[in-house]
């Protein structure tokens, strides 16, 4: 077998996993070089399913990583034991919101929930392989899972998600091509519209409903700028340090709702440059 090059076919998928369990791209990638490490040292005739063997790697490398950080138990997390599967209706209703809302709340995730979660929603691995990296029952691992999305589904302490938090998620999940996460996040009655001026530079004069709008941004924005727009989060492209189109974005209860494409002089006037809600 091949090793080096089937681990770098790997080597991506085992990159989403492990940046989406520990949220840090830079760990990921540290937690990914960790698994090559062991497989190097590894017979490889021992290895039946590569895939499979990585994953697991992977995924308790990061969750050592996790406990380690993390070591005093969540209040109020059950212990791990078998019991009654979680009503599958509640996972149906909760599930849309996963994507979009998992890397705001990662921090109120136990690491147990936060591999279930990442596991089984964004990578469709099932839940007596996740048992088995986490060491518990299926159900249980289950729990896990279901634990997490109800905790992405309620905001902190009865809040709302910040608007900022929720266009940077969009224009995250714009970049990296994640349609199920634009989903998530739009509104199904959003609106895009351009001015006369972004129109004329190219962007839509006017897009309606949620699949339509997450159509046109999937795989985009990859050169969209965090700023503000009139004082609202929003985000801008810049074409050599000048801002030439401003992305202004309207919020409502955690959802976008509008976005218009702004190139008029008096838009761009107001655009000022922002890291997550702050100034630059």
């Amino acid at each position: 077998m091949d090793l080096t090059g089937e681990f770098e076919r790997e080597r991506p998928r085992l990159t989403r996993i492990a940046a989406r369990v520990l949220g840090d791209p830079a760990e990921a990638e540290d937690a990914v070089q960790q698994a090559w490490l062991r497989l190097a040292r590894t017979d490889a005739v021992a290895v039946d399913n590569l895939q499979g063997w990585l994953t697991t790697v992977v995924t308790r490398v990061c969750l050592d990583r996790l406990k380690a950080a993390v070591p005093v138990p969540v209040p109020g997390d059950a212990p791990d034991r078998p019991g009654a599967d979680p009503d599958p209706a509640e996972e149906v209703a909760l599930a849309e919101s996963v994507g979009s809302a998992l890397h705001l709340v990662l921090d109120r995730l136990s690491p147990a929930e936060r591999v279930a979660l990442v596991l089984h929603d964004s990578f469709a691995v099932d839940f007596a392989t996740i048992a088995g990296i986490l060491d518990c029952t299926p159900a249980a691992a289950r729990k896990h899972a279901s634990r997490a999305r109800s905790k992405v589904a309620a905001p902190p302490g009865g809040q709302g998600t910040a608007d900022w938090d929720v266009v940077d998620a969009f224009l995250a999940a714009a970049r990296d091509g994640e349609f199920s996460r634009l989903l998530g996040l739009l509104a199904p009655d959003v609106v895009v519209a351009g001015d006369p001026v972004a129109v004329g530079l190219g962007t839509p004069a006017r897009i309606e409903g949620r699949d339509a709008v997450a159509e046109f941004f999937n795989g985009a924005a990859a050169a969209a700028l965090p700023v503000f727009v009139h004082g609202r989060p929003g985000a801008a492209w810049f074409d050599r340090g000048v801002a030439r189109v401003a992305f202004d974005f309207r919020v409502s209860g955690g959802l976008v709702t509008r976005i218009d494409f702004r190139a008029q002089p008096e838009a761009l006037e107001t655009i000022n440059r922002r890291r997550g809600g702050d100034l630059r």
